[in-house]
């Protein structure tokens, strides 16, 4: 059975990070704000409607005979009484994708910053490669120097340590100008706020569940799945309250009449008759009800197959470290070179070739570990 792993909860600088900029970041500031403002909006217009207060004054002609006529009436409409409930239940449900929506939006931007903090551990751990490079490459072209300046070595020696020289002190440049690029990242995602990571280390890892059981804790907490989930919820309500206002409105008040000395008083009841307003509301309601059902099934199967490929990719890029540490951990090849060198077993362009080699393997080694906590951090976003 395959072993996956999952990040330990003990505090650590990425954890750190990712805290600072879950509180900072402008973007998560700005949507939170947005959708306490729709929510608001939600739960508006699930009232009554205003009431509505008239006064007439009608002046007759001739006043002798007709005398004025004054008039007061005092009205207040409403939907059917299961309109209020049932729109209720929908600005519930709106307010609860609005949550997913919130949490889609925070996972997406801690998984880029914790992506930027993985690029920084490994550029951090190749840094240190590149110097330990670097001082030896400089070691030797002080001695081959110093050999030429005293008669007992030659000039190919001193240009090859030269040229290799070069070549590492532009990877060495390169690779500062990533890590400052990189950490000019940071503050931007946590609002402008200094931010600085500088581990070389990654998190630890527990190895835990198989596939099977990864997928289904995945999809079990995947807040875009829940979003389309809750909009097709939101399209069933819709439906409901369509199908209420359907029904006849209502309206009750008060009507007063004053005319030739006489006063008229009394209650004023109507109602509508539903014939033209909400024509092919329902039918509309149900079409896009239609529409979010296809979306999430196919959200579910584009999903799926993204996690089984990040998960096929993990397995290989395990086996592929397990390898490297191997063979990585059981030679020593530039040791083995520098004793060759030191002898004169081998030539200087032999031994540069040679360590190349090395040093080859491991940066590709570095580059699969970085790979390695990538897909991590892809597969775990859910607990971001």
């Amino acid at each position: 059975m395959c072993v996956f792993t999952i990040q330990l909860q003990a505090q650590s600088g990425l954890e750190t990070v990712l805290t600072d900029i879950s509180k900072n970041n402008k973007t998560l500031q700005t949507q939170s704000k947005y959708w306490e403002a729709q929510k608001l909006q939600y739960n508006t217009g699930n009232t009554l409607y205003d009431p509505t207060v008239s006064y007439d004054f009608m002046r007759g002609t001739p006043n002798a005979i007709a005398g004025n006529q004054t008039d007061i009436t005092v009205t207040q409409r409403f939907d059917f009484p299961t309109v209020y409930g049932k729109k209720k239940n929908l600005a519930n449900e709106k307010s609860k994708q609005a949550d997913f929506y919130i949490t889609a939006n925070r996972q997406e931007i801690l998984l880029e910053a914790k992506k930027i903090c993985i690029e920084l551990v490994y550029r951090n751990k190749l840094q240190e490669r590149i110097i330990e490079r670097k001082a030896k490459t400089e070691k030797f072209l002080t001695d081959f120097q110093t050999k030429l300046n005293k008669g007992e070595g030659n000039i190919l020696d001193v240009n090859k340590a030269k040229l290799q020289l070069i070549e590492i002190n532009k990877d060495y440049q390169l690779n500062i100008s990533t890590i400052n690029q990189l950490n000019q990242r940071l503050p931007e995602l946590n609002g402008g706020i200094e931010l600085v990571f500088n581990e070389n280390a990654y998190p630890e890892y527990l190895p835990v569940l198989s596939f099977e059981e990864l997928e289904a804790t995945i999809e079990n907490n995947d807040p875009i799945k829940k979003y389309l989930e809750q909009h097709t919820v939101i399209a069933q309500k819709q439906i409901e309250v369509s199908k209420a206002l359907t029904l006849p409105k209502f309206e009750a008040g008060y009507h007063y009449q004053g005319i030739l000395g006489q006063n008229f008083h009394g209650a004023r009841i109507g109602v509508s008759i539903p014939l033209w307003e909400n024509k092919n509301r329902v039918k509309q309601s149900q079409a896009e009800l239609s529409v979010t059902e296809v979306q999430l099934n196919e959200h579910k199967t584009e999903h799926f197959y993204n996690i089984k490929q990040l998960y096929e990719k993990y397995t290989n890029l395990q086996k592929i470290l397990a390898e490297y540490q191997t063979v990585l951990s059981t030679i020593n090849s530039i040791q083995l070179l520098d004793k060759a060198l030191k002898f004169g077993e081998i030539t200087t362009i032999q031994y540069f070739l040679e360590a190349s080699y090395f040093y080859t393997a491991t940066n590709n080694y570095l580059q699969a570990e970085k790979e390695y906590n990538e897909v991590i951090a892809e597969l775990y976003r859910y607990q971001l």
